[in-house]
């Protein structure tokens, strides 16, 4: 079992630490270690914003997780987690130029998570909070956001979401159909459906034209034990006040957009508009297979790379720390993500096919494209640091 080609890769895990100077003569140690590293660690001292001129802290990111949402594969622990995070350490560097280090949490605490993670944080430039289930990711993020003065990113949201309406956007305009008209169902209430839901409505889909469903059916005003977030979307959504089920959510819609990891039937799609946009997003099994969902939409998306339009964070999170980093960013505004959002939309906005609304997850344009518009943004929006 192990010498399969997916294992063999795996074997001794997929970075290692390289030193960017050499270390070969006395000089060389003197300098990089004992006695000359003393002067820098004294100037650091006295001038804290040294530390991201004279160390790689600006260019460092902790990629954070406890193992409690991994992928689709639910709470498998802080060990099992590792090859993830090792992956978006890899992807990381690879498109956005950005160090990353993978940090698994053997603790589900949500206060042990934030101070821990506020402890580390002066070594790094910013951190990418990475599989942490719901609700528990809500507040993590919230409370780190507000203690630490450098971005702070849950992927499984903001990742997700900001590819999400890059691809909304584009099939929109393929379809010659404008955002603000679309009736839109959010399959998942989770950390995702979250993010996406308020993601959209923030890039111009109308917030009453927006149902959500979760394992219990639709989100609605009148619906008894809903709480946090669902019971803010609850009031925000759902403008004609549908119930029910999945089915009864997808009548008469035009986009359906999959987050739950759930099984949708056929006859549920049936009932869509014509011409529907269906992005089922779940990994590795799509919540409607996408032959399945051919037949009722006009644009199909996945979050799988053996589809046409795999929507993919890696789309996202490389070049939205590229660019919050190179700008000395202190958080990531909304702002930031929509301009990740309409970068991501640019790369392929003249070249729009039904199996092309997004750009490939390995074109090395979006990175850069993604950086500077976030960059800009951040500068725009006044929170960069002046040192």
């Amino acid at each position: 079992m192990f010498q399969e080609p997916v294992f063999e890769l795996h074997r001794g895990g997929k970075m290692a630490v390289a030193a960017t100077v050499p270390v070969t003569t006395r000089e060389d140690l003197s300098l990089a270690y004992t006695p000359g590293v003393a002067q820098v660690c004294q100037a650091i001292a006295a001038d804290e914003s040294l530390v991201n001129t004279f160390t790689w802290v600006a260019n460092t990111v902790a990629v954070v997780t406890d193992g409690s949402a991994v992928l689709g594969l639910g709470n498998i622990g802080p060990r099992g987690a590792m090859p993830v995070m090792e992956g978006k350490s890899v992807l990381f560097k690879q498109f956005g130029g950005v160090d990353a280090v993978p940090i698994c949490l053997d603790t589900q605490d949500v206060d042990e998570i934030v101070s821990v993670v506020t402890a580390l944080a002066p070594s790094f430039g910013g951190i990418n909070l990475e599989d942490i289930s719901a609700p528990r990711c809500f507040e993590i993020e919230r409370r780190l956001d507000e203690a630490l003065p450098i971005p702070v990113f849950h992927d499984d949201q903001h990742g997700t979401a900001i590819v999400v309406l890059a691809a909304l956007r584009n099939a929109a305009e393929l379809l010659d159909r404008k955002l603000g008209d679309l009736r839109v169902v959010i399959s998942g209430a989770g950390a995702a459906g979250v993010a996406v839901t308020k993601m959209l409505i923030a890039g111009g889909v109308q917030s009453e034209n927006v149902v959500i469903c979760d394992s219990q059916g639709i989100i609605h005003s009148g619906r008894d034990g809903l709480s946090g977030a669902k019971l803010d979307l609850a009031h925000t959504t759902n403008g004609a006040g549908r119930t029910g089920g999945i089915g009864e959510a997808l009548r008469g819609a035009d986009v359906l957009i999959g987050l739950s990891g759930g099984t949708i039937a056929e006859e549920a799609l049936a009932g869509m508009a014509p011409g529907a946009i269906i992005f089922a997003l779940a990994n590795p099994t799509p919540e409607v297979d996408p032959a399945i969902a051919a037949r009722y939409a006009s644009v199909v998306a996945t979050g799988r790379s053996d589809y046409p339009n795999q929507i993919n964070n890696v789309l996202a999170f490389p070049g939205v720390f590229r660019g919050a980093l190179d700008a000395r960013a202190t958080r990531i505004t909304e702002n930031m993500k929509l301009a990740a959002a309409e970068a991501i939309a640019a790369v392929v906005a003249g070249d729009l096919r039904p199996d092309a609304i997004v750009p490939a997850a390995l074109d090395p344009r979006v990175g850069t494209a993604v950086a500077a518009a976030v960059a800009q943004a951040a500068v725009k929006d006044g929170v960069v640091r002046k040192a």
